[in-house]
């Protein structure tokens, strides 16, 4: 299989590391939590919210960028002309890296101020270099993903976030303890677990560095071979960069503002029109942030890998003029990620107070994030294919229509939060539904603007009917299960060791009878199977259990 029509497994390696980065979140976000308290994270989810906008203002949207770019001159054999690409991204990248570090390291005090959280700017500040490095590293992943492989990208994300579980843990604890003798425990326990943030972009950083000099040695040959490549100026190269990152720059940037708007108006409505403390919504945010939104974009990490590696993809096909190939492509990534969003929703869903009894057993919060947790069904599946169908709008040329989109879904999704918070009180909750709104819109239109582009012809049962209706099969009986399983168990072993085991042997449950329905259903055949990471190995399991 050639790389061109590989990208569901270079996705599936990435949605792998993904995956993993993701479980190494959940541990060190959860310890966090348990051992610094819910207040301190919910400084540090403020702080990291502005960072997150900063980060797109700056090099988020460089990945996808570099990579259409480089993909596009790699197919016509423009070795020099890619090269030349990634030199211009990288000058670009760090001349915004300085000037968004810059702003956020002396503005952070005026921030948090308007933000509602105060005493967020220790962290913001610490946060403030890991703009500049991230700006670098963005490029470099970029050039990689343009090259069609996306193993060191995965690579570097684990040892990304194995550097950020350690160094947040101990940064955490040691600077919470030295603001308990200054009087601001929480404050400087949130400046702690960024630290993290810093020195695993340093780590990732570096490891790049590193693989690039190994490529840079054997592409050498290559290199000089090329003589396909024009002379072109640097400022018509950079034109190139800008025109390709402004568009994906604005669409990224709105799309983060879900959050930071989030953040801001709830914080400004329940201390100047609620008249609550600060501390008090800042633990009420921190449910919301650190979470709910962490179980729930765990899963969208599927879509956002799915949608690094299809980009390089759908730019060959469109330089090769194969709009069936380009449909082809658009229909396998779309499936992959709804089998995978409708089980997690699900099973998040439902085993809502079992998973966040065990993770988050604060009982002044618990109630809450279970409340929260029932829409994970409607937040994983729309957040996915919201992150997927803005990468395929992206890789087929049509760069400005998810900034449209994206706009309208802010728009409705701000004047929706107003009307929850204030006349129909719904607190948090009215939050959480917007999202879900916002998340919804933006996949109806670009769904709309796919199907009119490329002729394309949406399939239903497959991709959404049946996950749908087999996650629905497996949620029910993981719940049953663990029901029953915890009434016979708690008498005999006590409540919290009968707690933990229902709930492992729930999820492995889940995943069986999900895994035995997706071939019995025939939601996906051999062929398919072939194009994910150990697809053989899985579909001989599947033979020898004679469900395919």
């Amino acid at each position: 299989m050639s790389k061109d029509k590989n990208f569901v497994v270079q996705g599936g390696v990435l949605a792998l590391a993904s995956i993993l980065v993701r479980i190494l979140g959940l541990i060190y976000r959860t310890i966090l939590v348990n051992v610094l308290g819910s207040t301190v994270m919910g400084y540090y989810a403020s702080a990291y919210d502005i960072y997150s906008l900063f980060l797109l203002l700056s090099s988020m949207s460089m990945p996808i960028a570099v990579s259409k770019l480089v993909s596009a001159r790699l197919a016509n054999g423009e070795y020099k002309n890619a090269k030349k690409i990634f030199h211009t991204a990288l000058g670009f990248s760090c001349f915004l890296g300085v000037i968004f570090a810059a702003l956020l390291f002396f503005g952070a005090d005026t921030i948090s101020t308007i933000i509602g959280y105060k005493e967020s700017a220790y962290a913001m500040r610490v946060l403030a270099p890991t703009l500049f490095v991230m700006s670098i590293l963005g490029v470099y992943r970029g050039y990689f993903q343009g090259m069609g492989s996306m193993v060191p990208t995965a690579i570097s994300q684990i040892l990304e976030q194995i550097a950020n579980c350690v160094f947040s843990i101990l940064g955490g604890i040691y600077l919470l303890n030295v603001g308990k003798e200054l009087g601001k425990p929480e404050a400087l326990g949130a400046m702690g677990v960024t630290v993290g943030t810093l020195v695993g972009a340093v780590c990732a950083l570096a490891f790049f560095r590193f693989i690039y000099g190994l490529e840079k040695t054997a592409t050498k040959k290559r290199f000089l071979n090329d003589k396909v490549s024009r002379k072109n100026r640097m400022n018509h190269v950079l034109g190139a960069v800008i025109a390709t990152v402004v568009p994906v720059l604005l669409s990224t940037t709105i799309y983060q503002l879900c959050l930071t708007f989030n953040s801001t108006i709830f914080a400004n409505v329940c201390s100047k029109v609620l008249h609550m403390e600060e501390s008090a919504y800042t633990l009420i945010y921190s449910v919301y942030s650190n979470q709910y939104k962490l179980l729930t974009l765990a899963p969208v990490a599927i879509a956002s890998a799915m949608s690094s590696a299809i980009i390089p993809s759908l730019v060959k096909s469109l330089n090769a003029g194969s709009k069936r190939e380009l449909q082809m492509k658009v229909n396998a990534a779309i499936k992959i990620t709804t089998i995978i969003a409708f089980p997690c929703g699900f099973g998040l869903a439902l085993l809502a107070t079992p998973i966040l009894s065990l993770l988050f057993p604060d009982p002044e919060t618990i109630h809450l994030s279970v409340s929260l947790m029932r829409f994970a069904v409607l937040s994983v599946v729309g957040f996915s294919l919201s992150t997927l169908t803005n990468a395929i709008l992206q890789g087929i040329d049509k760069l400005k229509l998810p900034v449209i989109h994206v706009i309208i879904a802010l728009i409705i999704h701000t004047i929706l939060v107003f009307i929850m918070l204030i006349p129909l009180d719904y607190g948090i909750k009215g939050v959480v539904i917007c999202d879900i709104v916002y998340a919804f819109v933006i996949v109806i239109l670009n769904f709309a603007s796919i199907k009119k582009y490329l002729n394309y012809k949406q399939e239903i049962l497959k991709p959404f009917i049946l996950p749908l209706f087999a996650s629905c099969i497996m949620g029910i009986i993981a719940f049953g299960f663990h029901k029953f399983s915890y009434l016979f168990l708690e008498n005999l072993i006590g409540d919290k060791i009968a707690e933990l085991i229902c709930t492992l042997l729930s999820v492995l449950i889940a995943v069986l009878v999900y895994f035995l329905l997706l071939f019995s259903l025939n939601i996906v055949d051999e062929k398919e199977l072939k194009m994910l990471p150990m697809g053989s190995k899985i579909g001989a399991i599947a033979r020898k259990f004679g469900v395919m």
